[in-house]
């Protein structure tokens, strides 16, 4: 993999092992002195680049950003428009799952058979489609 203003890019395909393997990276980055709780994101947009993210806590805890928000703001401002997969893990022993936040912002920019990678703090994951883990998503053509 090389690296690009941040994001890294592979010419191979991306396997599952390898965006979780990313998330698991990002992980170590995130800032978390208030909860303690760290999580690590990795995503394929649809141009094929790969986007990381972590969690950044703030005192005024809204003000808090989860490693999926973070890893999609990066894509989008880097002119992603669709996110073909994504991984997410954490410090804990079971599968990670995104928060409802995190849903309702993936599902602007995740179809309903995009891939879900949730993973544990070992690497160890599960495989959802987006609709399996938000199934009734608010979306634009809700409005």
């Amino acid at each position: 993999m090389s690296e690009t203003r941040g994001n890294k890019i592979k010419k191979d395909p991306v396997t599952p092992d390898d965006l979780v393997k990313l998330a698991l990276e990002a992980k170590d980055s995130a800032y978390a002195p208030y909860s303690g709780f760290h999580v690590g994101a990795a995503l394929i947009a649809d141009d094929g680049r790969v986007y990381t993210g972590c969690n950044v806590e703030n005192s005024s805890y809204g003000a808090t950003i989860c490693a999926e928000r973070t890893a999609i703001v990066k894509a989008v401002s880097e002119g992603a428009g669709k996110i073909r997969a994504v991984a997410v893990t954490s410090d804990s022993e079971t599968y990670t799952v995104p928060c409802g936040i995190c849903l309702q912002v993936m599902s602007e920019f995740c179809d309903s058979d995009t891939k879900l990678y949730l993973a544990n703090k070992n690497g160890q994951y599960i495989e959802y489609t987006f609709k399996e883990v938000y199934p009734q998503s608010f979306r634009l053509h809700n409005v």
